[in-house]
């Protein structure tokens, strides 16, 4: 037992590095953790604190954790043995299918990459590109809603600044758990968009067993009070016009609660902007029969590569207002008293009505609305005209903001200006549709708008 033992330099090292990687494993990595789990969750009280709704502890989960109990939920396991017998294979098999699921749709939320990183970008962008307008149809609704009750963001989906925004005006109330689709799917953008709480959904899946592990998510967030945001539209217009609502989260929310339980109130959210900035590809999509969107990345470097070099001669320009406005909220409880039998369907069509209700004011679409109609209409008389269809002199800065999308419209080619008279040039003829059709929805009551 005393006796010296000659082994090589080799060994040596390598029973070092072995012994190096179990005291780590062991004892060190786990204390490292335990400590920055207990500052992270003193940084998480004392955020909640600033916040009108905390942080959920289900949101704070951590993510394989979450997997596991996707996984062996009871009705997700009932999808296993069902989905074991369709397709003829072992349930360990249909098993590793729907952690596969689960991993594809589970984020991992992140408050520091979320309130230090994500809310900074998000009011950096919301800013750069737009003159941001806040307002409301019913304020002391939405500031008395039961603090107990699961929030939900039902939001029209116009760009996919419409994430950046929202997250951005809704940084006081909570952190959002959005349901993005495919598009987002990429690295390293995906690993971001996991951080910041968002959980991915697959838009067409004929798969029952992924639909209930979805639907197994999407209920425990719901029952554990997480505050969420979604499309009902299920994707980007490409008219202009609002969409016809999708039923599946709606529906899941809906099968997540009972009478006696927890309630859910749904928050309408309208957004409307001056200029998308996806128009010009949302319009040639909308030519073609599926939904594709032909965007590609050499197109969007040089397109943020141009902005920069105009902000650094200093001949950059904003793109005009992005409007948002919080409709007045449902709740699902009282909702459910008075519904008929098609609970979900009744609920789309009253969310779909009450975001129409709330689509707030912007300028350039009313001055599309107006020419598109008319042909033509006289400078001189533009500002009457837009202010009469949309209550303009509520908002600051009325005339110039008229002005602005003019001139905007003729720089790109959408009007062109004759000695005092507006029309078409003919050139872009779908763009002056779309905002159009946008602005056809437009509220036309005058709300209390204020700038971000």
């Amino acid at each position: 037992m005393t006796q010296t033992v000659e082994v090589p330099i080799w060994l040596f090292v390598l029973i070092l590095v072995f012994a190096a990687v179990t005291f780590a494993s062991h004892f060190l990595f786990p204390s490292v953790r335990w400590f920055f789990r207990r500052r992270l969750e003193r940084a998480v009280a004392r955020l909640n604190t600033r916040l009108q709704r905390p942080i959920q502890p289900f949101k704070l989960a951590g993510r394989h954790d979450m997997i596991q109990r996707l996984r062996y939920d009871p009705q997700v396991s009932k999808a296993v043995q069902a989905y074991a017998q369709q397709e003829h294979v072992p349930e360990a098999v249909a098993s590793e299918t729907a952690r596969r699921y689960a991993r594809e749709i589970v984020p991992s939320f992140s408050a520091f990459a979320y309130f230090s990183f994500a809310i900074r970008m998000a009011r950096m962008l919301s800013n750069a590109f737009y003159d941001v307008r806040l307002s409301y149809q019913d304020e002391k609704a939405i500031n008395t809603i039961d603090p107990n009750a699961t929030v939900v963001f039902v939001m029209n989906h116009r760009s996919n600044m419409d994430y950046v925004l929202v997250t951005y005006l809704a940084a006081q109330r909570s952190a959002l758990s959005y349901a993005v689709g495919e598009w987002a799917r990429v690295w390293p953008l995906s690993r971001l968009i996991r951080a910041m709480g968002a959980y991915f959904i697959r838009r067409k899946s004929g798969s029952d067993l992924y639909r209930q592990v979805l639907a197994s998510y999407v209920r425990l967030a719901t029952e554990a009070g997480v505050t969420q945001a979604m499309f009902p539209e299920g994707g980007l217009s490409l008219t202009g016009r609002l969409g016809r609502p999708k039923l599946g989260l709606l529906k899941y929310m809906i099968d997540a609660t009972e009478a006696q339980d927890r309630d859910v109130v749904f928050v309408p959210v309208a957004l409307n902007y001056d200029r998308v900035l996806e128009d010009t590809i949302l319009t040639t999509a909308a030519l073609g029969s599926e939904r594709r969107f032909h965007a590609r990345i050499g197109v969007i470097t040089r397109w943020t590569l141009k902005q920069i070099w105009r902000r650094l001669i200093g001949r950059y320009k904003r793109f005009g207002i992005a409007a948002v406005r919080y409709g007045r909220p449902i709740s699902l409880h009282q909702f459910r008293e008075h519904a008929g039998r098609d609970l979900t369907t009744d609920l789309a069509r009253e969310l779909m009505t009450r975001i129409k209700s709330a689509v707030p004011f912007a300028p350039l679409p009313a001055v599309c609305h107006i020419v598109h109609q008319d042909g033509e209409v006289k400078e001189a008389d533009l500002f009457q005209r837009v202010s009469a269809m949309a209550g303009l002199d509520t908002l600051q800065n009325a005339e110039q903001a008229v002005h602005d999308a003019v001139e905007q419209l003729i720089e790109r080619n959408i009007l062109v200006r004759d000695g005092g008279v507006l029309r078409s040039s003919g050139r872009r003829k779908d763009l002056l549709t779309y905002y159009a059709e946008s602005a056809a929805t437009t509220n036309s009551r005058p709300d209390a708008a204020v700038a971000e």
